[in-house]
């Protein structure tokens, strides 16, 4: 059966009359399902029996099971969601003085093969459909009785390779008669798909576009993400300065610290250069060590060096808080444990 949450308000419109009804009836659906997050058709008392009885025939409404859920003591929530076809997906929650941020994924498994990430070396099984990816809001809201007010699609999975999902997804957030989260309150992170950056300049939308730069050097990145060969550094500096330059919007790059790797003084004078005259902000993360990963954090001492010397020549830079270190904060670290377990 179809997931009703895959569709968006006009093409429900459209399945409505389909199934005899009169097309009003989608915007009632469309509210239950997104104002009132009821769980079963048959709680939409406003609708006939009959009309309730042909979306149950038709139709799945694609509740997320909570596998397992780890809590941090600053408050971070980690998810394990049972997706209904035997595969799993991580949701994190992050509470922030702004509100509740919610990082969604939009794969089951990644491509990419960052070698920073826990997701790497994870079988990658498939796309989320644009409903999965907003069932893992509502799933949150209901886990926790409370409104999420801020998305950034940084979970488990390359956005921009599941590109048309992602972008109905977002509209589905960002209708006002439905979730309504702000588009200023979306943000997408890419590893450098490049011309999907160029199509994402042309949807007129007013999420924010980060991009995962973690190198200055293409050898350097290109060791770090694979992605890095189909797509080098001056193609994707292009492609941004492209962006910029269509939507006047400001790109936030993404810099995992690692220790003696991309951490020093000369690479921060190299991200200067490389940046300087862009309307640009710099997010520097304090990389988190995985499994057999040959990544490992960056001193405090360095990164706090390193911030001030982008702020000192003009490049806008925080280092993103850490949250949820004492679970498995990465992206992919809760996901690799339970499969872990399935195998033993």
């Amino acid at each position: 059966m179809k997931n009703i949450k895959d569709f968006n308000l006009e093409e429900l419109k459209e399945e409505i009359i389909g199934l005899g009804e009169k097309k009003y009836r989608a915007e009632q659906i469309f509210k239950w399902l997104y104002v009132d997050k009821v769980k079963e058709f048959d709680d939409m008392t406003n609708l006939s029996i009959e009309l309730r009885d042909k979306l149950k025939a038709n139709y799945t409404m694609c509740n997320f099971k909570i596998l397992k859920k780890q809590e941090s003591s600053d408050g971070t929530k980690k998810y394990l969601f049972d997706v209904l076809d035997g595969n799993a997906i991580e949701t994190v929650l992050m509470e922030y003085h702004h509100g509740k941020t919610i990082c969604v994924s939009s794969q089951i498994g990644c491509k990419m093969g960052c070698k920073f990430c826990a997701s790497t070396g994870i079988k990658f099984e498939r796309n989320l459909s644009s409903g999965e990816i907003v069932e893992q809001i509502l799933a949150v809201e209901q886990d926790i009785g409370d409104k999420i007010s801020n998305i950034v699609f940084m979970g488990i999975g390359e956005p921009f390779d599941n590109y048309d999902n992602v972008m109905k997804a977002v509209r589905i957030m960002n209708n006002p008669k439905g979730l309504n989260i702000g588009a200023r309150h979306i943000s997408i992170s890419t590893s450098g798909l490049v011309p999907r950056i160029y199509d994402f300049a042309n949807e007129e939308l007013q999420c924010t576009l980060s991009i995962s730069l973690h190198a200055t050097s293409d050898e350097k990145r290109s060791s770090m993400m694979p992605v890095n060969n189909k797509y080098n550094l001056s193609e994707l500096m292009q492609a941004c300065k492209d962006y910029i330059a269509k939507t006047n919007k400001r790109i936030s790059f993404e810099y995992a610290l690692a220790k003696d790797n991309n951490d020093n003084l000369e690479d921060a004078k190299a991200l200067v250069k490389m940046l300087k005259g862009m309307l640009c902000h710099v997010n520097l993360i304090p990389i988190n060590k995985i499994e057999n990963g040959k990544f490992v954090k960056s001193t405090n001492e360095n990164i706090i060096k390193f911030r001030d010397y982008l702020n000192e020549n003009g490049i806008v830079a925080t280092i993103r808080r850490e949250l949820g270190s004492d679970i498995d904060a990465a992206c992919g670290q809760l996901r690799r444990k339970n499969l872990k377990n399935q195998e033993e």
